[in-house]
């Protein structure tokens, strides 16, 4: 699960390393599963994160130009 005060650089490495166990077939197929699991995990924090600063970015957009106007 992604853990507190993570960042989403962080997140990332660690989806990547699940994703690279995965392709090299590293992980036991009891493994598997829970790392399926924390995959999805990370992927909605990061998802999160992203639609988080996309708002962030669009309000500032918005704000500069009624400033200009």
């Amino acid at each position: 699960m992604a853990a507190k005060k993570e960042t989403y650089t962080q997140a990332m490495e660690r989806l990547e390393e699940i994703v690279r166990q995965i392709d090299n077939n590293q992980l036991d197929i009891d493994v598997l599963s829970d790392k399926i699991k924390e995959a999805n995990r990370i992927i909605a924090f990061c998802t999160e994160k992203l639609t988080k600063a996309d708002r962030e970015v669009e309000k500032i957009l918005r704000e500069k130009r009624e400033s200009e106007e």
